[in-house]
């Protein structure tokens, strides 16, 4: 049985009764690895009622089902009994608890959508031989401001050692304090403050923000001196022998006129890459910004708004991704439209419902909550098929007839000129290896309060921290791919559009060795589940974000390029 839960005013009235909602157990030092909350022996309502969940709360792991603890507002209650045991736990239900206190088990519970945790129980050291113990009385402080609930505290009692056939009883009671905290501030004591707006969070940003001023500069000096120079020079030349049709011996990025437009190899691949990369970054942008509106509008914290959001946004930016993956391939000669289409449209779904399916069967093994029900991957698939395919296929359409035709500034050569031969530091890996270095450097210090968040039961909010790092990160990625592209033009090698894909992209590979960095030394996580899960989470994420970061590296770099063979006014 499931049902919706009402009251989206959060105003009660006198009497009025308030569902507890119990989620989930599971082992503190691994947070995904969760269980539904009746798969400890607990005492069981007669029937279980399941709350419907939200398309985000299913993608979150939430499965809440309705407590037997009984609350009504503003009505306190002496001790209840919730159920008596007069048998007592037998030998299997004493290992089961064993188990969970051996291995820290918490819970969770929901009142008027305010989280409230706990552990199951705990362990005494008496005489040299460690004794285990559950809690039997649960005491629930709910503070109140007028008609709604502001507050509410959990405090376990009565240690029952864990011991089979002894008989015990669960008991509960609810007391009620009036407090003058507002219904916007009741979730400020959930956000850790002192950890989000530490000083070194501050001083992270001014050392990105000293980055990207050093960066622009740099590129600005490139652009306004370097390039300026060699522009007059060129212009000169080729004024004194535009009768021999060529523009003397020297060497630079001007040589490389006639072949620096020349499509990319795997054209069709690339295309999609940077549609796919296009559409993640204003995914991103819309979705921290829509994230800062939520915590603005919204006092109370709405589970798995940002996983919906996050889906929902998706689908309808795959025209973007459909429009740059189509214009580019056409500008670029590309003949098969289609099979582009087709790899814009699954590439990066692709790879995340091969993963999300792959540990499914890890989670579905372990009879964890993490998993994501059958019936929310099929809506998933079809919000895929129905929705992203048809946009992405507009916006392919939209693409080709618009944004299609050629515009470079330079007429390609039919033969493509031989790359001389350069040095080892020249070499393209080398600046797809360094290229990622310093936009790692802008976000390394964020990287970490997002990964703590994630990973470690702590509510991010700092939205506005995320939005200037995200800025900060694009801007430094743009100037790094348009150096390294300067330098590798000026050693006379065209193959441009790749490296500043790649150079990019390699950002994510940092971010990954940082979060290898992280699961060992920041984290206490065990067992084969939550590795599974911790890196396949990872590497979709660094999917993502090279992606993005490739995207934006090019997208600069093409604008780049443009500009300065613009500027050259000789065929």
């Amino acid at each position: 049985v499931s049902i919706c839960f009402a009251g989206e005013d959060h105003k009660y009235a006198d009497g009025e009764k308030i569902i507890l909602w119990a989620n989930k157990v599971g082992p503190y030092r691994n947070p995904q690895e969760t269980y539904e909350y009746y798969s400890l022996p607990f005492c069981k309502p007669e029937k279980i009622i399941d709350r419907s969940e939200t398309l985000g709360e299913a993608l979150s792991g939430y499965e809440l089902v309705m407590s037997p603890i009984k609350i009504e507002f503003k009505v306190p209650t002496t001790t209840e009994v919730l159920c008596e045991l007069k048998d007592g736990l037998n030998d299997d239900e004493v290992a089961q608890f064993q188990h969970a206190v051996q291995n820290q088990y918490w819970f969770e519970f929901f009142l008027d959508e305010l989280p409230i945790w706990g552990l199951v129980g705990d362990t005494t050291d008496d005489e040299g031989t460690e004794e285990y113990f559950i809690w039997a009385h649960q005491s629930f402080l709910i503070k109140y401001n007028s008609d709604r609930v502001i507050e509410v505290t959990l405090n376990q009692e009565k240690p029952v050692k864990l011991k089979a056939r002894t008989p015990f009883t669960w008991t509960y009671n609810v007391k009620w304090e009036e407090t003058d905290l507002t219904f916007e501030e009741r979730f400020d004591r959930y956000l850790d403050d002192t950890f989000f707006e530490h000083q070194i969070h501050w001083f992270s940003i001014f050392n990105s923000f000293m980055m990207v001023i050093f960066l622009v500069g740099l590129v600005s000096i490139i652009l306004m001196r370097t390039l300026k120079k060699d522009i007059t020079r060129f212009s000169k030349e080729a004024e004194d022998l535009e009768t021999e049709g060529d523009v003397g011996d020297e060497s630079g990025w001007k040589q490389v006129r006639g072949d620096v437009f020349r499509a990319p190899p795997r054209l069709t691949l690339f295309s999609a890459l940077i549609g796919t990369g296009t559409q993640i970054l204003v995914l991103v942008l819309i979705v921290i910004c829509l994230a800062i509106g939520f915590y603005h509008n919204h006092p109370y914290y709405r589970r798995g708004t940002i996983a919906t959001t996050f889906v929902a946004v998706y689908s309808f930016t795959a025209f973007i991704s459909g429009y740059v993956s189509g214009s580019y391939y056409l500008k670029n000669g590309g003949k098969n439209w289609i099979r582009c289409y087709i790899y814009t449209a699954t590439i990066f779904p692709g790879v995340v419902f091969t993963l999300s399916f792959l540990l499914n069967f890890v989670a579905i093994g372990y009879g964890s909550l993490a998993h994501i029900p059958i019936g929310t991957m099929l809506i998933m698939l079809l919000i895929w098929v129905g929705v992203a395919f048809p946009v992405t296929l507009a916006g392919t359409v939209f693409g080709r007839n618009i944004g299609g035709k050629p515009d470079f500034p330079c007429r390609i050569h039919p033969s493509p000129k031989s790359i001389p031969t350069k040095r080892a530091y020249q070499e393209l890996w080398v600046h797809v290896l360094l290229g990622g270095i310093l936009p790692f450097g802008s976000i390394f210090i964020e990287t970490y309060f997002v990964f703590t968040a994630f990973w470690q039961y702590k509510y991010y909010y700092v939205f506005g921290f995320l939005l200037l790092v995200y800025i900060i990160l694009l801007i430094v990625t743009v100037c790094v791919t348009i150096v390294s592209t300067y330098f590798l033009l000026n050693a006379e090698d065209y193959r441009w559009q790749w490296m500043s894909f790649l150079s990019g992209a390699s950002t994510s590979c940092y971010v990954y060795l940082y979060a290898i960095y992280y699961f060992f030394k920041k984290t206490k996580m065990s067992g084969f589940f939550q590795i599974t899960y911790y890196f396949g989470y990872m590497a979709m994420f660094c999917f993502g974000l090279a992606l993005l970061t490739g995207a934006v590296g090019f997208l600069g770099t093409q604008m780049f390029v443009h500009r300065i063979y613009r500027m050259i006014h000789v065929d």
